[in-house]
């Protein structure tokens, strides 16, 4: 049989499979496929047992391995021409959350401040000095940890080093804000600069939870920030609110969604809290025994995503929301949504240039992170050299899985290569069976209401994945 053949025979076996348990009359499933039903979700422990990646790339960061890449990178630079976007890494916080996974550490001590943002301001001019001629920048993101660690003053420095090293082609910025330490002077800065997208840590807004979790910031600094970015111009706002996380259950999570409705934030993300201390030490604080089992955690997600879209936003992707206006909503109805190590985002641009210690480039055919270690970090930019230290070249396969993984998160349906529907297809079945896919021909589409195990069939088509690696609960 050819593979064309064996891709149809699959294709026909899951239709048939489907059909014998009357899916398409609506009869009622035998158990062993049924479910238990939280809102407009059905939780079936079984497919969501093992940990997948959260897929801002592929291959995974897990997959990067320890070499040199600065000839790679400098290459790529080279080879950039169209639009582009730019990210910048602030590594520091005025105080360490718990719970938090990001690469950052304390904002304690002025002269590490500075040099870390001398060295920034060199790999600015040491990364325009490479990009190629063609190149425009259209986006320019600032993570961390929390920019807002450093000086309303030093945030317009870093854009004044970006506006004369680079060919800005009016950017769209954006800013990650920790509103405990949101001094008014950032207002200023905000709305000097023209910074229109701003995502604010919330998490949550119940104090017991806040204090479990060493973030306890009162509703009223939430409050305050909401009404000083509104005021200095930014038009989309998000809320990174999350569930699983210690003394939280389905009616502190309803008062913390409800709260944040009321605040009218564009976007919201609701992130599933991935409790992993033994690759993150400073989870070891929380108390496991405070933490929800995978039951609760689900009825919490299914719980967030009824509640967010009864409030009138849209789902983006598996844990993103937004209001039908803001542009990341427009993206998903058209069809052009992204994902990148950012998460979802409307960004269309190929290629996503991370400045500063632990970010990550995305280049087409490369992927490359700068050295974590701010130190290590700070030593290679002062010698000249472009700090990416880990990364992976993309193969013609790996580009081709990347495209049908992003399209299922994204677009929640691919046409797939008969081969791959020849490798999956058995792997599909569970899914299908259960009503959250369907095949037709060689199109996969994943049924409405399926969002929590989005994650889980993409994970189908990562042939890296052979254990060994330690990833977050699906939900």
């Amino acid at each position: 049989m050819t593979m064309a053949g064996d891709a149809a025979a699959i294709a026909d076996r899951i239709g048939r499979t489907t059909a014998g348990l009357g899916m398409a009359s609506g009869r009622t499933l035998p158990r062993s496929v049924q479910g238990e039903r939280f809102g407009a979700w059905t939780w079936y422990p079984e497919l969501l047992a093992r940990p997948v990646p959260r897929y801002t790339s592929y291959p995974t960061a897990a997959e990067f391995v320890d070499a040199p890449f600065a000839e790679a990178q400098a290459a790529a630079l080279a080879a950039l021409s169209g639009p582009v976007s730019l990210y910048l890494h602030i590594p520091f916080c005025e105080q360490i959350c718990w719970y938090c996974g990001c690469n950052t550490g304390a904002a304690n001590r002025s002269q590490r401040l500075a040099a870390y943002l001398g060295a920034l301001t060199r790999e600015i001019e040491m990364v325009a000095r490479h990009i190629g001629p063609g190149a425009r920048v259209t986006r320019i993101a600032f993570g961390g940890g929390s920019p807002n660690a450093i000086a309303p003053t030093d945030f317009v420095r870093l854009i004044d080093a970006l506006t004369l090293n680079f060919r800005l082609a009016r950017p769209v910025l954006s800013l990650e804000l920790d509103p405990r330490s949101l001094a008014p002077a950032w207002f200023t800065a905000i709305r000097g600069i023209g910074v229109i997208k701003a995502s604010l840590g919330v998490q949550t807004f119940d104090p017991r939870v806040q204090a479990a979790i060493g973030r306890v910031q009162p509703e009223a600094d939430i409050a305050r920030a909401m009404d000083g970015l509104r005021k200095a111009g930014v038009d989309s706002v998000n809320f990174d609110l999350m569930y699983g996380l210690p003394h939280q259950d389905e009616v502190v999570l309803a008062q913390t969604l409800e709260t944040a409705i009321a605040m009218q934030p564009d976007r919201v993300a609701l992130f599933g809290y991935a409790h992993v201390p033994g690759v993150i030490p400073r989870q070891r604080r929380i108390d496991a025994a405070s933490l929800p089992g995978q039951r609760t955690r689900f009825a919490m997600a299914a719980q967030g995503a009824e509640r967010l879209e009864s409030a009138g936003y849209a789902t983006i992707g598996f844990d993103h929301f937004a209001l039908p206006h803001d542009d990341m909503a427009k993206a998903r109805a058209a069809g052009t949504l992204r994902r990148n190590f950012q998460g979802f985002t409307d960004d269309t641009a190929p290629a996503l240039i991370g400045l500063g210690a632990s970010s990550v480039s995305q280049f087409p055919g490369l992927l490359v992170q700068n050295d974590k270690n701010a130190g290590r970090y700070r030593s290679l930019v002062e010698a000249g050299t472009l700090p990416g230290t880990r990364g992976v070249v993309q193969s013609p396969e790996d580009r081709r899985r990347a495209a049908v993984i992003e399209a299922l998160l994204c677009r929640e349906a691919v046409e797939l290569p008969p081969d791959l529907l020849d490798e999956v297809g058995e792997g599909l079945l569970p899914f299908v069976e259960r009503g959250l896919a369907r095949i037709e021909g060689t199109r996969l589409t994943l049924a409405p209401h399926s969002q929590p195990y989005h994650r889980s069939i993409a994970a189908l088509f990562d042939r890296w994945r052979n254990g060994g690696h330690q990833f977050s609960s699906a939900v």
